[in-house]
């Protein structure tokens, strides 16, 4: 089995899924494009902090950005909600991280979301958080 069916078959149909914005930005250079097909899941979401982050990102070039503008269109965004204010506040309360991170976790927490990340250790702190690496896979 591939490394991309691997990716792909793990519980796509039954979960939501949050994408984190590193797994978004790997996907898009040549040594991550095995994440591609981990897209098109209908069930993927992505916070807008996300789409941020990514379409921010100083070292992309056109090529970068018109695939990460794709990928934008086929998952669905999660807006930022005053429940997830809280939840990040709360987050942030407990232990230092950056303001995305915490508004990514509180998103994923708040709509019941497996966060996609690579940093796992960044977040596997938060006790009401699923998380997964599609990179270990």
């Amino acid at each position: 089995m591939k490394k991309v069916d691997k990716i792909v078959n793990y519980h796509l149909e039954t979960e939501m899924i949050l994408f984190d914005t590193n797994i978004i930005i790997y996907s898009a250079q040549e040594e991550g494009a095995y994440l591609h097909d981990i897209f098109e899941n209908e069930g993927g979401h992505y916070s807008v902090v996300t789409m941020v982050e990514t379409l921010g990102f100083h070292k992309m070039d056109k090529r970068q950005e018109g695939y990460l503008k794709l990928i934008f269109q086929r998952l669905k965004p999660l807006p930022i909600t005053d429940p997830i204010i809280f939840k990040a506040i709360e987050l942030r309360q407990k232990r230092k991280m950056t303001l995305g991170d915490a508004l990514i976790a509180a998103t994923a927490v708040i709509h019941n979301c497996t966060l996609y990340t690579r940093n796992v250790k960044d977040f596997d702190w938060i006790t009401d958080l699923q998380i997964h690496n599609p990179m270990d896979t």
